[in-house]
């Protein structure tokens, strides 16, 4: 769903000024639109709304040269069609996605079956992570490595560390976690065949 891809600053200049030309009302428009779409996202179970919602930004940021001559009527309709395709996607694709959360070791009250399947996870997970470099390895251990409120502030304490803002430390791990997700899965599926 995701693709790697960084944003050029020039590109999200260019779209506070197609939100409004005003930059502080166009910065004022953009939270609220964020706040909007991470609600939307929300509403519909998607897993993670605030990196659907950058997702949108960013989707809608690449095409915004073409927009700003183009386009009539409320940015916000074309933000929200966007959105609605991403939900589309989402749903289609998590249908056949295995989620890293999801991946547990087996313990001695699964059945044999249970445990082979577990194993298969496992493997697959440790050699998707062995496939990533090594930065992003130990980002993504370290981004899922906490839990409740340290895992606030332990993100927030990386984002500071890699100089940039919480929401890109999110859309990093996220496009991460789709790889991963897209490996595993490619890889219980290699293992299914060869049995």
């Amino acid at each position: 769903m995701r693709q790697r891809y960084e944003l050029p600053p020039e590109s999200f200049d260019e779209l506070l000024a197609w939100l409004n030309p005003d930059r502080t009302m166009a910065a004022d428009l953009y939270l609220e639109l964020r706040h909007s779409l991470v609600k939307i996202f929300a509403w519909n179970r998607c897993s993670d709304p605030d990196g659907m919602a950058d997702e949108t930004i960013d989707r809608v940021a690449r095409q915004v040269g073409r927009l700003r001559e183009t386009y009539e009527g409320n940015p916000n309709l074309f933000f929200y069609g966007v959105a609605n395709n991403l939900i589309r996607e989402y749903q289609k694709k998590i249908k056949t996605h295995v989620p890293i959360e999801d991946i547990e070791l087996p313990d001695e009250s699964v059945s044999e079956d249970e445990a082979a399947i577990s194993l298969e996870r496992e493997e697959c997970l440790q050699k998707c992570l062995q496939e990533l470099s090594s930065e992003k390895r130990e980002q993504v251990l370290a981004y899922y490595s906490k839990e409740k409120h340290a895992k606030i502030d332990h993100r927030a304490e990386m984002a500071r560390k890699l100089g940039i803002s919480i929401e890109n430390l999110r859309v990093r791990m996220c496009r991460i976690r789709v790889a991963l997700e897209d490996c595993i899965e490619n890889c219980i599926e290699r293992l299914s065949h060869d049995k």
